[in-house]
């Protein structure tokens, strides 16, 4: 760029000296000549130029295909690793998309189930169906056989759900299944008007009351089955709806010695019943436990005699191990006595044969 600005000055000074030797006619002659000559300077300047810049053109094509060399191996090297990075995560999304499509089906299944339950929770019949079958699934894993009947007959011709046969005072205790649902949905719909969720609430009500009153009426027989019966309502939503907002009910029940309970709550009551019925069998067997506690004394104490006698002749052996020690330790003394004599006798003797050897 330099050369370029001197180039450019040095036609300016020529263009200057042009006009100055135009107005100066009387030496046109002599400033052609040095029109001539600077004419010549410039195109050799020129044409140093131009190599010049011929060379820092192949300079820098060289450098920039350098560059260009070095940009397009490291746009390789990225596109690889993005290449790499954009498999492994098409392979993490279409991993994680066969997952939600499972989910999706299992989803799917779920749906047709909780549609075919709420289907057969809709007949009456069929939620009765369904409370039995899950008092007597929670019964049978907590009661022995023999202490339960499903569908027991009472003498009144009245068939109760389940019969549990406790020892007395309890006696017989008659758990039925009821599941008020219908009013209870009602109840809770956001789509109804208060209104009729009022109306349903009350229904709700009486529904509990009604079947209260059956039980009671039902099962509850006097020297047959125990002063109470129990309620069992196979939905935990439907009891905390009747325990937490209609208190008046539950006290309704204790008063006519209805006791109501959910799966999770008679659980408890079952695991009673199984300590009652074990500590019942325990004390019926309590007198084979006596015998056999007897049984064991007897063999402790000829256990322990046989002990102290083994420790006394432990003891003996003991002390005649020790005796024979002493006894072994004197016969010791003695050998090493009697060594100790013999050696202080073999020096005399060879004295003796050795002056006899000297002997003519």
């Amino acid at each position: 760029m330099a050369e370029i600005a001197a180039i450019a000055a040095i036609a300016a000074l020529a263009a200057v000296v042009w006009l100055v030797l135009r107005l100066q006619g009387g030496a046109e002659k002599k400033h052609r000549e040095m029109l001539g000559d600077l004419h010549d300077g410039l195109t050799k300047q020129g044409d140093r130029l131009g190599g010049q810049l011929m060379e820092l053109r192949e300079a820098l094509a060289g450098k920039l295909d350098a560059r260009l060399d070095q940009i397009s191996a490291k746009v390789s090297e990225r596109l690889d690793e993005g290449f790499k990075k954009t498999n492994e995560t098409f392979v993490s999304v279409m991993s994680r998309l066969a997952t939600i499509d499972e989910a999706q089906k299992k989803i799917e299944t779920l749906t047709g189930s909780v549609v075919s339950l709420q289907e057969l929770l809709g007949d009456k019949r069929s939620r009765g169906a369904f409370g039995e079958v899950q008092l007597e699934a929670l019964v049978r894993n907590v009661l022995p056989n023999q202490a339960f009947e499903m569908q027991y007959t009472l003498s009144n011709g009245m068939r109760v759900d389940c019969a549990l046969k406790l020892p007395p005072p309890t006696g017989l205790v008659c758990v039925d299944s009821k599941f008020p649902l219908e009013n209870y949905k009602l109840m809770l719909d956001s789509k109804a008007s208060e209104v009729e969720r009022a109306i349903a609430q009350k229904a709700f009500r009486l529904d509990v009351r009604k079947h209260v009153d059956a039980i009671a009426s039902k099962y509850i027989i006097d020297n047959e089955t125990s002063d109470g019966a129990v309620m069992f309502v196979p939905a935990e939503a439907v009891f905390a709806e009747i325990h937490a907002y209609h208190y008046e009910v539950v006290e309704y029940a204790i008063g006519k010695r209805v006791w109501i309970v959910s799966p999770t709550t008679l659980m408890a009551v079952l695991n009673t019943a199984r300590a009652v019925l074990k500590d019942v069998e325990t004390r019926k067997q309590i007198h084979v436990i006596k015998e056999a506690l007897g049984r064991l004394a007897v063999e402790f104490g000829r256990f322990d005699d046989r002990l102290r006698k083994l420790a006394d002749h432990i003891r003996q052996a003991h002390e005649d191990a020790e005796r024979i020690q002493i006894t072994g330790g004197k016969i010791a003394q003695q050998f090493q006595r009697i060594e100790a004599a013999e050696i202080e006798d073999r020096p005399a003797a060879e004295v003796v044969r050795l002056e006899d050897g000297r002997k003519p």
